[in-house]
């Protein structure tokens, strides 16, 4: 297989601003995981722990293979909103007794561990997750329930998550609830639809109705361990399978109930061996321009993640905006297209749409690395049939069946954020850098459709246009859409998975690839009716 060259210029002061600025971007990144990390506050924090208790990620740690890695998901949830970052919940993907798993942890250091709107919409995602790859779910319970003054917007969420834990049982991946303190009202639901339950002696509180509640409905007087302590329900109710005497035995209960569950990936193996990329990944701060109107080739990407630095690129005069190829990733195969200089032509859709039923006639898995401004507009393409060659793309896109794994390197606007495979087209994956941008349009194109239709009206109807009035509206607009196409923002509403640096993008993506294949891996021999 060919091997991508080193064409990279270190010593070029464009490469040095490049690095520069990213390195800003993953500061300020490192900065709002720090708020995440802190959840409640250092006064919550040191209560908690007074209180001989664990902090989320602490169980966490203990809970995981040493040394084994963990990928959080969606950690800046809520970002820039009224509620905690984080949304209250951890989540992510780790190694238990050498078994792939979906965590769960609730945050009791924020308002009790209660789920807010974002938090549910976390647990939502993750769940997803956990479906589509088969991954076994630990859920470390310390919650109680709804966050009630926004059970509006988390009413239904809520529901839908606890028939997500019948419908995984049903279909044989295991559930699994490490209960460390309260677990109540519809919080109880977590436990009591897991396939397996520890609790522990002392402190967890497992109850749909707590004191006050009995007492307001039915007059009763009970206390929180007669109504759903761990020992009565270990005892007496039976809703308890594993009786903990502290935090530390429940984890080993849980990495044992685990360590039973045989469970084995039924997707193809990676190779037993592979060679690591020939060119240092680090120069992938240093590749992107600062100014995403700018294209960069996506060859140099490429030479420093997948194995060997080794592509064996697809149609490579034919589309040249698409890169398209197959490649090899931690040992495992992928198909992968790549934005070149950002728009997509009939001739990039028409290849893209070929090489995505390759894939899925080999059965490998596809991977997406987004930098397009979308698809070419004007009345040359539109007569040439840009919109049939679009949906082409989307059509191939929106029907294949493999595993596809997106990375927003910089742009992803419009339509070709669609043909890139974003979020609406349900990636198993997408992670995004922290240049990364994503709306409709860009900023200053968006306003300037809003002004060139604001100016056409006033000549309709004969009145005068008020030009201070256009631009300071264009000026309001632009600066909301560039807000509002950050990566910070896009993240924080769950737009991707979390935002990686980009030395991180190959462990990521093994990662991810690795978990996908807990599922056969098999590709549409079908697809829909392509507009020719």
């Amino acid at each position: 297989m060919p091997v991508l060259p080193d064409r990279v210029d270190r010593d070029a002061p464009e490469f040095a601003a490049r690095r520069e600025s990213l390195l800003e971007l993953l500061a300020e990144h490192d900065r709002q995981l720090a708020l995440a990390t802190a959840g409640g506050g250092e006064r919550m924090v040191e209560r908690h722990h007074q209180r001989g208790k664990l902090l989320p990620r602490e169980r966490i740690e203990l809970l995981l293979d040493p040394d084994s890695p963990f990928l959080e998901l969606s950690p800046l949830c809520a970002w820039g909103t009224s509620y905690t970052v984080g949304g209250s919940v951890v989540t992510g993907i780790g190694i238990v007794e050498g078994t792939e798993v979906m965590v769960q942890a609730h945050d009791p250091t924020v308002r009790g561990g209660a789920t807010n709107p974002f938090g549910a919409k976390k647990q939502g995602r993750a769940s997803q997750i956990a479906r589509e790859n088969r991954l076994p779910v630990v859920n470390l319970v310390e919650s109680g329930g709804a966050d009630l003054p926004t059970q509006s917007e988390i009413f239904i969420p809520g529901g839908a998550g606890f028939r997500e834990l019948t419908k995984k049982s049903a279909a044989a991946i295991p559930t699994i609830a490490l209960v460390f303190g309260n677990s109540t009202a519809g919080g109880a639901y977590i436990p009591g639809m897991s396939d397996y339950i520890v609790m522990v002696e002392g402190r967890a509180k497992v109850f749909l109705g707590g004191p006050p509640l009995v007492k307001m409905a039915t007059g009763e007087v009970s206390d929180d361990e007669e109504l759903g302590g761990a020992e009565m329900h270990a005892r007496t109710s039976g809703l308890a399978d594993y009786l903990a005497v502290d935090e530390h035995d429940a984890i080993r209960l849980g990495r044992q109930i685990v360590r039973r569950l045989n469970r084995q990936k039924l997707g193809r193996p990676a190779a037993t061996s592979y060679s690591e990329p020939l060119h240092d990944i680090d120069d992938l701060l240093g590749i992107v321009p600062t100014d995403l109107r700018e294209p960069f080739d996506p060859h140099d990407v490429l030479a420093r993640i997948l194995d060997g630095s080794e592509f064996d690129e697809f149609k490579p005069l034919y589309g040249s905006s698409l890169v398209t190829g197959f490649g090899q990733l931690h040992g495992y195969s992928v198909g992968v297209l790549a934005n070149a200089r950002g728009v997509l032509f009939a001739e990039e859709s028409e290849k893209a749409a070929q090489f995505i039923q390759l894939a899925n006639q080999s059965d490998t898995p596809l991977l997406f690395l987004q930098n397009t401004t979308g698809y070419m507009v004007g009345k040359e393409y539109e007569q040439r049939g840009i919109i049939k060659a679009g949906a082409q793309m989307i059509n191939a896109v929106s029907n294949s069946d493999v595993p596809h794994f997106t990375i927003n390197m910089g742009a992803s606007y419009g339509a070709g954020n669609y043909g890139m495979c974003g979020r609406a087209f349900d990636p198993r994956f997408l992670f995004a850098w922290p240049n990364a941008k994503s709306s409709v349009m860009g900023p200053a194109q968006l306003a300037g459709v809003l002004s060139i239709v604001a100016r056409g009206s006033a000549e309709a109807k004969g009145q005068p246009y008020d030009e201070d009035a256009d631009a300071a509206m264009r000026e309001m607009v632009e600066n909301q859409i560039e807000a509002e196409s950050k990566a910070l923002f896009l993240t924080a509403r769950l737009y991707d998975d979390g935002i990686i640096d980009p030395r991180d993008t190959r462990t990521v993506l093994g990662m991810a690839l690795s978990v996908a294949h807990n599922n056969p891996v098999q590709g549409r021999r079908g697809f829909g009716v392509f507009r020719m």
